[in-house]
């Protein structure tokens, strides 16, 4: 926690930095998996604010505190003329209870294949990608999971629509996921009798004015690791995007039940930085 609080502290002080040419808020936060979104969930936007034959790199750090579980993220990304997103996130997932911990490292890409965010009749479709490594498999392979990596494969589609509740504008975002994966990959993946299914994803944000949003995501997991139910994530959460150089989402999550340990609810908390 102190690591976050000393990188906010740092990227407030980073407004004189170069940014892209996109509108303030456009690129989304970094979800704990490193790719473009809310909390939890990704969405078409393509992280930081490259424009046309623009680049833009973000980095980020993100927290998440349940009752029997602390999942710390760290990542890095890349954009380039806001279509492709390049990503890299490492996990630990520590069993505060239990005892131990459980690494992953993520690699994402994502190309916007359609749309606008903004200025589109037709929603801004992307089609992203996320190879998974989890690096501590002992105690995956010891609950029934078959392998150590695996790639999930997703389709987002997102649109702000304007004066929509209030006179403020409303971002809406679905996605559609296939995976593998238990727990999100920090269980592994796969094993006897799992297979590829297609999860549902979704946002809803209300901006209440340039920089500052109020938002809530599900996020559907598949539920196919025998030895403890997997159940669904949600989360609220408010965003300040402080400027084009730095954002902070803070957050309520709800990750039900966990590896026979019921009722996981606590905070989210990720700051960012993007030049």
């Amino acid at each position: 926690m102190k690591i976050l609080l000393c990188s906010l502290c740092l990227l407030m002080a980073s407004g004189s930095l170069m940014a892209g040419s996109k509108v303030i808020a456009t690129g989304g936060a970094t979800t704990v998996e490193g790719n473009s979104g809310g909390g939890i969930v990704p969405w078409a936007t393509i992280n930081g604010y490259s424009s046309s034959d623009e680049w833009s790199v973000n980095t980020f750090a993100g927290r998440v505190g349940v009752d029997d579980f602390t999942l710390d993220s760290v990542g890095i990304g890349a954009s380039f003329n806001n279509q492709w997103e390049l990503s890299f996130a490492r996990q630990k997932f520590t069993l505060d209870t239990i005892g131990g911990e459980l690494r992953q490292d993520i690699l994402g890409i994502k190309y916007k294949i359609a749309g606008e965010l903004l200025y589109s009749g037709m929603p801004q479709i992307s089609l992203g990608a996320q190879f998974k490594k989890n690096r501590d498999f002992a105690l995956p392979a010891a609950v029934g999971a078959g392998d150590d990596s695996g790639y999930e494969l997703y389709l987002a589609a997102s649109k702000v629509f304007f004066d929509a509740i209030a006179g403020r504008n409303l971002l809406l975002n679905a996605t559609v996921r296939s995976t593998d994966a238990h727990q999100a990959g920090l269980l592994g993946f796969g094993g006897a009798g799992v297979s590829h299914k297609l999860m549902f994803e979704s946002s809803a944000v209300l901006l209440l004015n340039y920089n500052l949003a109020l938002g809530t995501e599900f996020k559907q997991k598949p539920n196919q690791l025998g030895f403890a139910d997997e159940q669904h994530w949600r989360d609220v959460f408010a965003a300040w995007f402080i400027n084009k150089n730095a954002s902070v989402v803070l957050g309520y999550v709800d990750l039900g039940d966990i590896a026979g340990l019921t009722e996981q609810t606590g905070f989210y908390l990720s700051v960012e930085g993007t030049w």
